[in-house]
């Protein structure tokens, strides 16, 4: 009924008949469509489809009413996104933060918002993570917090709250969160560049060193050779060796694995990382060894194209399922690997290991950066220069180590 476009934005009132409500009516929304992706926002009204389609004429004054509200929500989402399209900075996330604060909501319904979006997107983990930040966030100042109230001297005083209990990289995962919220903030005008808190001279993140570790290939042999003779043992081992073998693939990408994404010789997937945050979807290839083959034989299923190679997933799962069960599996090869580490004198051994291990075994054997960069999915050589950075650092300290090794 009503409609407008601008700078490849599209905005119009729909009935949104994809799920009829009890009383037989459907909800009508207003939809913003933008580089594919469209998005609904709610104008509080439902109607009957033969309703609707007598909206535009009927001289009812109830469906009069009814038609001026949908005017005002339109009217509403339209001003922000021309609003946003003359700045230069259209983003979903910058529309809804621009909603949020013409309807009175706070910091900490633009959270939720956000929350909401990545479980529709499917994005579970980061979905956690914001749901950890808000519950801190209104743990320390309460479920009324404004851009405003977010100042150099407020992160400061969040920060030391977070220390109590939680590592510098937590912290530091929660404060870029929060940076997130602000730059959409910032790009929306809900507050002015002289109010943002974060950069040089103001409030800067702290980077935690996190818990960063690369075995040897003499030690990775004795762990592919280690057992006790349980086979929950062989089978955390073998699933941590194959992470190693598959580029250092991710729990979350191992389980989604099919018999379908191995060809001529190769195992083809798209790390679930990357495949929403990267504009194209970059696909990694990693060759099958002799040692993965068997590992596939002895643990997976029985092949075939749609098959899952490993028993883990059936498909039939969401997101939030599937989240938890890598979650899971992660844990239980986390706890068999520890065990196997104390036993060899090697110390805490998790599926990041694997992956550390997998790029500084290459580095270290003279491959190319651009070649690791390529099998481990990053975008560009400088990310993985600094994922080696701290690997490399630990070489050169044994090696100074050996300079007075008399």
């Amino acid at each position: 009924m009503f409609s407008y476009s601008k700078d490849g934005i599209t905005i119009a009132s729909i009935l949104d008949n994809r799920k009829e409500n009890k009383k037989g009516t459907y909800p009508i929304k207003i939809r913003v469509t933008y580089k594919r992706l469209r998005k609904y926002y709610s104008t509080g009204k439902d109607l009957k489809i033969e309703e609707w389609d007598s909206l535009p004429t009927v001289k009812s004054r109830k469906l009069k009413e009814t038609r001026e509200s949908i005017e005002n929500s339109f009217s509403l989402v339209k001003l922000n996104v021309e609003t946003l399209a003359e700045k230069g900075g259209f983003s979903f996330d910058s529309l809804n933060l621009r909603l949020s604060r013409a309807t009175g909501d706070t910091v900490n319904s633009a959270f939720r918002a956000k929350i909401e979006n990545l479980r529709h997107d499917e994005r579970i983990g980061t979905m956690h993570i914001n749901e950890n930040v808000i519950n801190t966030i209104e743990k320390f100042a309460g479920k009324n917090l404004t851009f405003e109230n977010i100042s150099i001297d407020w992160l400061k005083q969040y920060e030391k709250y977070l220390l109590i209990d939680k590592n510098h990289t937590t912290v530091g995962i929660h404060m870029r969160e929060i940076r997130t919220i602000m730059n959409q903030a910032k790009k929306a005008g809900i507050i002015k560049e002289t109010q943002y808190p974060f950069g040089k001279d103001k409030y800067e993140i702290q980077t935690g060193e996190g818990n960063k570790k690369a075995l040897t290939l003499s030690q990775i042999g004795q762990v592919v050779n280690f057992t006790d003779g349980t086979e929950t043992t062989d089978r955390y081992r073998d699933l941590w060796f194959f992470i190693y073998l598959c580029n250092g693939i991710n729990v979350a990408d191992v389980i989604k694995l099919k018999f379908k994404n191995i060809k001529d010789g190769e195992i083809y997937f798209i790390r679930q990382k990357t495949e929403r945050t990267t504009k194209t979807r970059k696909e990694i290839r990693a060759t099958i060894t002799v040692e993965m083959e068997n590992i596939i034989k002895k643990w997976g299923n029985k092949p075939h194209p749609e098959s899952y190679i490993f028993p883990y997933i059936t498909g039939k799962e969401d997101a939030e399922k599937r989240k938890s069960m890598t979650k899971s599996l992660t844990k239980r090869i986390n706890m068999r690997m520890k065990i196997i580490g104390k036993h060899l004198g090697i110390g805490d051994i998790t599926t990041y290991t694997a992956r550390h291990s997998f790029a500084t075994v290459l580095k270290r054997s003279g491959a190319n950066i651009a070649s690791i960069s390529e099998s481990l999915g990053h975008n560009d050589l400088k990310t993985t220069e600094s994922y080696l950075a701290s690997f490399e650092k630990e070489e050169r300290t044994k090696n100074a180590g050996l300079l007075t090794n008399f």
